[in-house]
């Protein structure tokens, strides 16, 4: 069994843990595997009952010269959190474009990470949120690119607007080459 996440793991620094521990061990990653060349676009919305902890992980594997396209809508739940941990192969290319609507006392999370682990490859993600009362949204977003993958181009915009002085936003851009 897998130890419970604290603070001092940095992709659950902002969680809400107590309601993480409600759910923990989470399910593994749904895989997605698109062949070489081929295209596929996701649509995920994740508006679980306001006293539901959602956490939905996705590790996804684009061959060379593969494209994926995924729009996240993260609004629901206590706690609701989107992981996507993407391998690019030569040429392939991954987009991104991601809300978050969250008010009350809800924490709302979407964690990447986008591996360039051959030359040519390209990824974009854009994310927003829009928090109010006691909400908490964080965007954590690793690119880590390989010694040999030449040419990568990666690129990360985040925004959040906050509705109340009492709604936070975090945002943790991280480049590891």
């Amino acid at each position: 069994m897998t130890a419970l996440p604290t603070r001092r793991d940095e992709s659950w620094r902002y969680s809400d843990l107590e309601a993480v521990a409600l759910v923990w061990p989470v399910p593994a990653p749904e895989r997605i595997e698109v062949a070489a060349g081929d295209e596929i676009a996701r649509v995920i919305v994740q508006d679980a009952a306001p006293d539901v902890v959602a956490i939905h992980d996705y590790a996804v594997v684009l061959g060379a010269g593969a494209r994926a396209t995924f729009h996240i809508l993260n609004t629901g739940g206590r706690l609701g959190r989107v992981t996507i941990d993407v391998t690019l192969h030569e040429g392939a290319h991954f987009e991104l474009g991601a809300a978050m609507l969250g008010g009350g006392e809800q924490t709302l999370e979407i964690v990447t990470t986008m591996r360039h682990i051959e030359p040519h490859a390209t990824s974009n993600q854009v994310v927003r949120s829009v928090l109010g009362g006691r909400a908490t949204g964080s965007y954590l977003g690793k690119v880590a690119v390989a010694r040999h993958a030449q040419k990568t181009d990666a690129s990360q915009s985040v925004k959040a607007m906050l509705l109340a002085r009492t709604a936070t936003a975090n945002a943790k851009p991280e480049l590891e080459i």
